[in-house]
């Protein structure tokens, strides 16, 4: 309750398992009666594989715990998803998303998910092992895609797109805050990506935020309308660019600045090599439009 107001979400506890079955023709639809955000909590899951904030922790949202010792922890199955008008916010600490995932493990399917008009972010994962394939999200307040605690992942097209009038960053990468080196490293794979913002904006108008110590490695990209395609934070973040942190076949459409880093002690760095261009990207495969299997 806040203010009265009784704050409904769905949550999936360690051990349990959800399974949505929906279909492109008919596909699940989590919402709300009242058709605007933070209208209600969203979908949590929480399951036992590994994540770097301690061998386990509570959900920031939920209370439930989450984290564990089990890679290929299985929390069911996900297919053909839209979640509508959720990301309730209780403080600037304890917000929910559209899809939050804390500790997910590797045996778990996420397919066919869009998250539309949500306050926070759409997808968030808080460390684990899971992987995914067709991810939307439009029109989320905050962030697109989110990650942090030693998230570990393979991921296939993801398509984002920025409302006209709203929206932060494409994707907000972390491994911790509190020790950037501390492991497991958050170090997914994504290949086949397009995010698309609402332009150069006042705020954070960043396409990709890179920080406080994640790795990734991302192919077939394509950056439309942000201040910003790449920006790289802290030392070690840094230390991790053109190896174990960079993006390949990249193309940039009305981006102002291709990348900027800076250190942990404020100093600009040059991150160029965290991308290599190629202008016959198709991002998630249809370049700047929304590819078919999105529609």
């Amino acid at each position: 309750f806040k203010d009265g107001e009784e704050i409904r979400y769905i949550a999936r506890a360690q051990g349990g398992q959800i399974f949505v079955e929906g279909t492109a023709a008919k596909p699940v639809v989590m919402t709300a009666t009242n058709k605007v955000q933070s209208s209600w909590g969203g979908l949590v899951l929480c399951g036992k594989a590994p994540i770097n904030k301690g061998t386990t922790a509570t959900a920031e949202v939920s209370g439930l715990t989450y984290g564990g010792t089990l890679a290929n922890d299985n929390s069911g199955s996900i297919k053909y998803l839209r979640i509508e008008y959720s990301g309730y916010s209780y403080s600037a600490e304890k917000e929910f998303n559209g899809l939050s995932m804390f500790g997910v493990g590797k045996g778990t399917t996420i397919e066919y998910v869009q998250v539309h008009e949500g306050s926070d972010d759409g997808f968030e994962w808080f460390g684990g092992t899971v992987d995914s394939k067709y991810l939307v999200a439009t029109a989320n307040e905050d962030d697109q895609f989110d990650w942090t605690e030693g998230w570990n992942g393979t991921n296939e097209n993801w398509y984002a797109k920025e409302a006209s009038a709203k929206g932060n960053r494409g994707i907000e990468a972390d491994n911790n805050s509190n020790t950037h080196d501390v492991t497991p490293t958050s170090n997914p794979t994504i290949k086949n990506l397009t995010l698309i913002g609402r332009g150069a904006h006042e705020g954070e108008s960043q396409a990709i935020k890179l920080r406080v110590g994640t790795k990734g490695m991302l192919d077939n990209v394509v950056l439309s309308n942000w201040g910003t395609g790449f920006d790289v934070e802290h030392d070690v973040t840094i230390g991790y660019v053109g190896s174990t942190l960079k993006a390949t076949r990249v193309k940039f459409d009305n981006v102002a600045t291709k990348s900027k880093g800076k250190k942990s002690d404020g100093s600009s760095v040059d991150v160029a090599s965290v991308f290599t261009e190629d202008g016959t990207a198709t991002g998630a495969g249809a370049g700047t439009s929304t590819p078919e299997w999105a529609k």
